[in-house]
C-alpha cells in the first residue's frame, strides 16, 4: 500500500475549494505519518481514546477532525485541540460542545450531521428537525461554538443515481439554510460528504471536504 502516492492521486481528483479529510481511524501512526509526509494536515478520527493517543504522540500541526457519533461525555476529552466536529447531530450535543470549549477558552467549528441516507440506522438530523432547531434560535446564544455547515452520509449503495441525488439534496438544504439563518456569517460555508466509494459523486454536487480512507490507507484494521 502506497499510502504517499494514494493520498496524492486523490488531491489530484479534487478541484480547487474541496479539502481532504484522511480518514485515518483504526489506522497506526505510521500510516499517518506516510500520508502527512505526503503533505496532508486534515485527518479524521471517530473513537476518542484512540484520537487522543494518537494527538499527543503525532505532529502539532496535524488538524484533526472527529467525524463519528460523539456522546456528550466524551467532548472534554478533545476540546483542547480538536480543529472540526463534523457530526453534531442533537442540540444537546451541540450545547455539551459549546460548555466544554468555553472552559478551555476556544471556539469549536461544527457542522450538523443531516440523515440523508435511505437507512435507518445512521444518525443525523432530519431536514424538518433540524429547521426547527434552527429556528427555535437557542443555539445563538452559544458563543464557544461555530456551525459551519452540514455533513451526510449517502446510501451505502452501487446505485450511483441514488447517491447522487442524497448528495443533491444536502447541497440544496445547505443553501436553504445559509439564505435563511447564515446570510451573513462567512463561517458557514462547509459541506462535508462523500467517502471512498463515493466522494467523485459529492464532488459533482458541491461537497468543500471529502472523508476518504480505504481508498488512501487500504481497509481498516478492525
Amino acid at each position: 500500500m502506497d499510502i504517499q502516492a494514494n493520498i496524492k492521486a486523490v488531491l489530484s481528483e479534487l478541484p480547487e475549494g474541496v479539502r481532504l479529510v484522511a480518514v485515518s481511524k483504526f489506522h497506526p501512526n505510521e500510516a499517518i505519518e506516510a500520508a502527512y509526509s505526503a503533505g496532508q494536515r486534515i485527518f479524521g478520527e471517530s473513537k476518542v481514546q484512540e484520537l487522543t493517543e494518537k494527538q499527543l504522540s503525532l505532529p502539532k500541526d496535524i488538524e484533526w477532525h472527529f467525524i463519528g457519533h460523539l456522546q456528550t461525555n466524551k467532548v472534554k476529552y478533545i476540546v483542547p485541540y480538536i480543529a472540526m466536529i463534523h457530526a453534531v447531530d442533537s442540540y444537546r450535543l451541540l450545547a455539551e460542545i459549546n460548555r466544554q470549549a468555553a472552559k478551555v477558552n476556544r471556539v469549536i467549528p461544527c457542522l450538523l450531521e443531516i440523515h440523508i441516507a435511505a437507512e435507518e440506522s445512521k444518525y443525523g438530523f432530519t431536514f424538518d428537525d433540524c429547521r426547527a432547531m434552527l429556528r427555535e434560535g437557542s443555539w445563538r446564544e452559544l458563543k464557544n461554538v461555530s456551525v459551519c455547515g452540514v455533513m451526510g452520509m449517502a446510501t451505502n449503495t452501487d446505485n450511483e443515481e441514488q447517491v447522487g441525488k442524497e448528495f443533491e439534496t444536502l447541497h440544496r438544504f445547505f443553501g436553504e439554510l445559509k439564505n435563511d439563518y447564515f446570510l451573513d456569517d462567512d463561517r458557514f460555508k462547509e459541506i462535508s460528504m462523500g467517502m471512498s466509494h463515493d466522494y467523485p459523486l459529492a464532488v459533482k454536487a458541491g461537497c468543500t471536504l471529502v472523508r476518504v480512507g480505504s481508498k488512501i490507507f487500504g481497509e481498516r484494521n478492525y
